[in-house]
């Protein structure tokens, strides 16, 4: 029953999605047969149900027209396809779903603001007649704001309607999940029946009472739309990985990004030779599935095979749809998707300055250039705004020994001379760092002789960036010219290793490095006492 409810859903929704995209609107149907077949059987996350999303749909339509490609040749599409499900699956098989780390929560609420407005903009024509002559997202608005005299009375009637049927079944709880499906039906029957003139799915494509065609992929296009399936692979992976978080496996098993990645993989893979487009984890129709009492991946299963037995027994009914009927869905869709992120939004703002630039930036793109270099612009920027947000968190405090343990307080100014100092660096160890630990590294001095300064580095990466190592060798150097000695506590064995192979373990002495034990601040500890008792035994100079 869960699979069959959203078998019915995906007809409005996958159709609606296809022609946002400036595809056939059956396509859209296709998309929701093999690809989600194929994904439910193999998915990690067992619940999720794998077919076409917003977001796909206008990335693969960039794609398609950045490249110069005709979005209705059909083997274009499938080469499209069966990239997307290239990279996906190459993911998968690397074990690289950490990839994900790299799209922060800011970027990803910006790229799904943006998608929302593009779903909008992208309906004006459907909803009121009239199509935007400008190419810009948010000028499209204006556009049509400024010719309201040449809007379509039918088309924007219908559309009113379909949204008010939706609102009023969607306030009876029973069947609240069934409120698109139930406006589809009821408008479109209505305009059936009093015969609106009005542009219907009919008069764009027909509707076969058919299997999905067999499809042959254009191979002379992979190269163009490589890096564009890369793209659009990241978008819908970084949608199933929201899926993954937010709708746990029943079983209480652990679900895995590499295995949703493989498992979409191998749908696009499949899908792109039965006439689909590129398809991922899509929110919507995995609630549309819970909330009909999906179970297990049986559910995703069966709302494939339900699918395709419904176009084969009544699809060419789906051409009496108004098009009208599906801008107005769209525009429900689309305002669903502001609403179900303005919280996150609000808390972005309220709570991190530097990732509300990251979403405001993201949403930017989103809208202004093609989605699929929008996410990646989004990705870049969440990048540069961490490497920001590390360098300024990076510090270094005083260790000074107390009761048996440690107090922390500001690095003096100096080094001073004939005792121990203890620093303790908290950082990455990112380049950028360094303007900001030299200067608070203590300056030595005349009379900083016979000093010893141990530096706790537990927190310090395996693999330091080359400026970090280059600094710890001048500090070294710069304390024994004085007499002094510069020690390394809690060095961690891979870094070690590192300090080996650079020949900077050789300069600071292999006695000099204390590394890393189980007890906290054990190696601080030790290099302390060692200290302690070089100075006693040092006579002064």
């Amino acid at each position: 029953m869960s699979g069959l409810v959203t078998a019915l859903f995906s007809i409005p929704e996958g159709m609606a999605y296809a022609s946002i995209g400036g595809f056939n609107p059956v396509t859209g149907l296709y998309s929701g047969m093999v690809p989600t077949m194929v994904a439910s059987i193999f998915s990690r996350t067992v619940l999720m149900v794998t077919t076409l999303t917003s977001a796909i749909a206008l990335s693969s339509q960039s794609v398609l027209s950045s490249a110069g490609l005709d979005p209705h040749d059909v083997g274009n599409i499938a080469m499209l396809t069966i990239a997307v499900g290239l990279v996906m699956l190459l993911f998968g098989v690397l074990r690289v779903g950490a990839i994900m780390d790299f799209v922060s929560s800011a970027v990803m609420t910006g790229f799904t603001l943006g998608i929302a407005v593009q779903i909008v903009s992208g309906v004006l024509k459907d909803v009121t007649g009239y199509t935007p002559e400008a190419h810009n997202t948010l000028v499209k608005f204006v556009d049509a704001a400024a010719h309201v005299s040449e809007w379509s009375i039918a088309a924007v009637v219908i559309s009113i309607a379909t949204v008010a049927v939706w609102a009023i079944f969607r306030l009876v709880k029973p069947i609240a999940s069934y409120a698109m499906l139930i406006a589809l039906v009821v408008v479109t029957a209505v305009c059936a029946v009093i015969r609106v003139d009005a542009e219907t799915v009919g008069d764009i494509a027909e509707v076969p009472n058919s299997l999905p065609p067999v499809t042959l992929p254009d191979l002379t296009r992979l190269p163009d739309l490589l890096l564009g399936a890369f793209a659009i692979a990241l978008v819908a992976l970084a949608q199933a990985a929201g899926i993954s978080a937010a709708v746990p496996n029943p079983d209480g098993s652990r679900p895995s990004a590499s295995g949703d990645f493989a498992a979409q993989g191998a749908a696009n893979l499949v899908g792109g030779f039965f006439g689909s487009l590129a398809t991922g984890g899509s929110l919507s129709r995995t609630g549309v599935a819970v909330s009909a009492g999906a179970r297990t991946r049986w559910a995703g299963i069966f709302a494939g095979v339900w699918l395709l037995l419904l176009v084969l027994a009544v699809g060419a009914a789906a051409q009496v749809i108004p098009m009208a009927v599906i801008g107005g869905l769209l525009f429900v869709i689309g305002f669903e998707l502001i609403q179900g992120r303005w919280d996150d939004v609000m808390i972005v703002f309220r709570t991190a300055p530097l990732s509300a630039v990251a979403m405001v930036v993201t949403f930017v793109a989103t809208t202004q250039i093609p989605l699929q270099d929008a996410i990646l612009v989004g990705a870049a920027t969440s990048l540069v705004l961490y490497c920001v947000q590390a360098a300024r968190a990076a510090r270094l405090v005083t260790l000074s020994p107390s009761d048996g343990g440690w107090v922390t307080g500001e690095p003096p100014a100096s080094l001073p001379g004939d005792r121990v100092t203890v620093l303790h660096y908290s950082g990455v160890a990112l380049f950028a760092e360094v303007p900001r630990i030299a200067q608070q590294w203590p300056a030595v001095t005349d009379g900083s002789r016979r000093s010893v300064l141990i530096l706790s580095v537990r927190t310090l990466p395996g693999v330091p960036s080359a400026t970090v190592q280059k600094l710890l060798r001048g500090w070294a150097d710069e304390i024994r010219s004085r007499g002094g000695r510069f020690i390394l506590a809690g060095v961690t064995e891979d870094l070690h290793r590192r300090l080996e192979g650079s020949g900077i373990a050789e300069s600071i002495g292999a006695d000099n490095i204390y590394v890393a034990t189980d007890r906290l601040f054990g190696a601080v500890d030790a290099a302390y006492a060692d200290a302690t008792r070089w100075l006693e035994d040092v006579p002064p100079d």
